[in-house]
């Protein structure tokens, strides 16, 4: 990974008042610190932080220059930028750490992660789903990855791990070996209905399907025109026996 130079300088005065003024004039104020140095007040050109910085993903190393070198405390120092601080509304740059590294020692840092090739259950309908965008990695700051590369052609419906990762040379992931970083969601289809169900759901022959108007119930017969003539029936064989009496 190349590094990215960046011009910087020492800042002069503290107070939101002061950075407000160092933002109207195009500077961004931020602080330089280190396990080995003192915190320095620095400033950086709007413009230079935008078209240098801001792009950057992951961890990437910076180095620090004062204009000519006349501060020595400042000048030709490998960092790390450690934290934007934006406005929530007009995402403009409102202060930056920088973070110096020593290039001899080993460090743990955040790579992003980049997914290649089109996996097999995708084609079949499946849907990529990346688990971690990002893993941290040990290694010297000089060998920092700008990404690491996961293949997931091979996928189908399992997931690749963090074991599984091609790294390289000297660089060790942290973290659990068997921690998933991207899986195929199987297809969605919609189950069919079961046959007794599916059966229900067709109305009988002559039963009005739900919503139908139900047909009109047949008139009853008079229950006095019955009662009447089987009354009749009675009486008249009532009076047969009584002839025969």
């Amino acid at each position: 990974m190349d590094m990215v130079e960046v011009t910087i300088e020492r800042r002069q005065g503290q107070g939101k008042g002061t950075a407000r003024k160092l933002r109207r004039a195009g500077v961004i104020p931020a602080v330089f610190y280190g396990p080995k140095r003192a915190t320095a007040s620095i400033a950086v050109r709007a413009e230079e932080f935008e078209r240098k910085l801001s792009h950057l993903e992951g961890s990437h190393l910076i180095r620090l220059v004062n204009d000519g070198g006349k501060d020595a405390d400042l000048h030709d120092k490998a960092v790390l930028l450690r934290e934007i601080q934006r406005h929530p509304v007009t995402d403009e740059v409102l202060h930056a750490d920088f973070f110096e590294v020593d290039l001899t020692e080993r460090l743990a840092v955040s790579v992003p992660l980049r997914f290649v090739g089109k996996a097999v259950g995708v084609v079949e309908g499946g849907i990529l789903q990346p688990i971690l965008r990002e893993i941290q990695v040990e290694c010297l700051p000089t060998e920092i990855p700008e990404f690491i590369e996961v293949d997931v052609s091979h996928l189908t419906h399992q997931a690749v791990h963090l074991s599984e990762l091609r790294l390289p040379e000297r660089v060790t992931a942290m973290g659990e070996p068997t921690q998933p970083l991207v899986s195929v969601l199987p297809p969605t289809v919609e189950e069919a209905k079961p046959a007794a169900e599916a059966a229900e759901a067709v109305p009988a022959e002559g039963v009005p399907a739900e919503g139908a108007a139900a047909a009109p119930a047949a008139e009853p017969a008079s229950a006095e025109g019955k009662g009447g003539g089987e009354t009749k029936g009675s009486e008249g064989k009532g009076r047969k026996g009584g002839g025969e009496a």
